[in-house]
C-alpha cells in the first residue's frame, strides 16, 4: 500500500505554498535518512544545539542560533527571555509575570492572525501585547509614542499578505527600538532564504521557519544576539518545556542546513522560473483564464501564477473553481486570498512536472 493508503489519508497537490495545515513542506530523501537516524541513537541534546548554532554562525555571520519546535514557540520564548533573562526564579515563575517589565509593542498591522492571533504568542509567556498605531498605518511617532513607556520588546514581522495597510520600515523601527534600550524580534517564518536581509535590519532575534522552504522535520530556527539566545534555551527549565525541539527534529534543521549550503540558488532559482512559464503557457489554452506570474511580494526568490477567472467564460468563478480543485481526488489546494477579485494563485515550488500537468488538466 501507499502512504495514504495505509494511513487512510487525503493524496494533496499542494499549490498553496507553505501551508500548515496541508504538512508545510517535503523534506529531501537525505534530511529523511538523518532524521531516521537520529530516531535510532541517545544524544546530548545540548552538543546538538551547539551544532546547530555554531553552523547558523558560519553561514549567516550571526552570534548564535538555537531550534525551537516552531516560529510560534520561539516567539513565546523569545518574549519570556526579554522578561526573565536567564535567572531561574524567573523563568520557573512565568506566565506569572508579577516584578519582571511585561509590556511588547507590536505594530498593529503587525498584530496578525496565521492560525491563532500572533498576540496569543506573547500573552503565552506572560506578556501585554500593545499595538502602535492602525491597522492601516504605524507611523513613526506611533511606534515612538508606544515605546516611550517601560517596555519590554518590540515585535514586528516580515510584510506578507497577512499584513494589512502600509509597510513597517524594519530596519527603522529596530533602529527606534534601539534607542529607548528595548530589544526588538522580528518573526520572519516563511524568510529562511533571505535571513541575511533579516540580519541586516540589527533586531536582536530573528526567527525563521526551518520547515518551510529549508525543508527540515517541524523546527523553527532563532537566530541573533548570543545572550538573549541562550536565554530562550533557558526557557526550556520553564515554559519552554512545552515547546522543546524534539532530536530528529534538530538533526533534521542540521541535515537541511548542510544541503542549503550546498545549494546552487542561481540554478533552483531557474527551475522555479521554469515550472511558472510552463504553466503559465499551459494555462493560457484554457477557457476563461488569463495567467501570468506575480514575484513574491516579500522578495523570496522565486515568482507565483496568477488565474484570473472569467466566470461568463469560464462557467464558474474563482471560489466555486477552488472548491471543487479541492474536493476532487486527488485535492488540489490553490492560494485563495484574492476569490472576490476572481483571482487565484499558485505556489509551484515543491511540485513536480506530473502534479503540475494533473492541475492544468483539472
Amino acid at each position: 500500500m501507499s502512504f495514504h493508503e495505509r494511513w487512510r489519508l487525503s493524496r494533496v497537490i499542494n499549490a498553496r505554498g507553505t501551508f500548515t495545515p496541508l504538512g508545510v513542506s517535503r523534506s529531501s530523501p537525505f534530511v529523511a535518512k538523518a532524521v531516521a537516524e537520529a530516531l535510532g541513537e541517545f544524544v546530548v541534546i545540548d552538543e546538538l544545539q551547539a551544532e546547530v548554532s555554531a553552523v547558523v554562525a558560519r553561514m549567516t555571520g550571526a552570534e548564535a542560533a538555537a531550534v525551537t519546535h516552531c516560529v510560534a514557540a520561539g516567539i513565546t520564548l523569545a518574549v519570556a527571555a526579554t522578561m526573565a533573562g536567564a535567572d531561574p526564579a524567573a523563568v520557573a515563575a512565568l506566565p506569572d509575570p508579577t516584578g519582571l517589565p511585561n509590556r511588547v509593542v507590536i505594530p498593529a498591522s503587525h498584530a496578525v492572525d496565521y492560525g491563532h492571533p500572533i498576540a496569543t504568542d506573547v500573552r503565552l509567556a506572560g506578556a501585554l501585547p500593545c499595538l502602535a498605531g492602525s491597522v492601516a498605518r504605524c507611523a513613526s511617532e506611533d511606534l515612538a509614542r508606544a515605546l516611550a513607556d517601560d517596555r519590554t520588546a518590540c515585535l514586528l514581522l516580515v510584510s506578507s499578505r497577512l499584513v494589512q495597510g502600509e509597510a513597517v520600515d524594519l530596519a527603522a523601527a529596530v533602529a527606534m527600538a534601539h534607542e529607548r534600550g528595548v530589544p526588538a524580534i522580528i518573526d520572519g517564518a516563511a524568510q529562511d532564504l533571505r535571513l541575511d536581509a533579516l540580519l541586516a535590519t540589527g533586531a536582536d532575534l530573528e526567527h525563521v521557519s526551518a520547515h518551510k522552504y529549508l525543508p527540515s522535520p517541524t523546527a523553527g530556527l532563532i537566530v541573533g544576539r548570543a545572550a538573549l539566545v541562550q536565554a530562550c534555551r533557558a526557557q526550556e527549565r520553564g515554559i519552554g518545556r512545552a515547546m522543546k525541539a524534539t532530536k530528529e527534529g534538530i538533526v533534521g534543521v542540521l541535515a537541511a542546513l548542510e544541503e542549503r549550503r550546498l545549494l546552487d540558488v542561481d540554478a533552483w532559482r531557474s527551475e522555479q522560473d521554469r515550472k511558472v512559464r510552463w504553466f503559465v503557457d499551459a494555462a493560457r489554452e484554457l477557457r476563461g483564464i488569463t495567467a501570468s506570474s506575480s514575484p513574491d511580494p516579500t522578495g523570496l526568490p522565486f515568482s507565483r501564477v496568477v488565474l484570473r477567472i472569467d466566470p461568463a467564460v469560464h462557467g464558474q468563478g474563482a471560489s466555486s473553481l477552488a472548491r471543487a480543485l479541492r474536493e476532487g481526488r486527488p485535492a488540489i489546494w490553490l492560494m485563495e486570498h484574492a476569490v472576490a477579485q476572481e483571482c487565484l494563485m499558485l505556489e509551484l515550488v515543491p511540485l513536480t512536472d506530473g502534479e503540475m500537468k494533473i492541475i492544468i488538466d483539472r
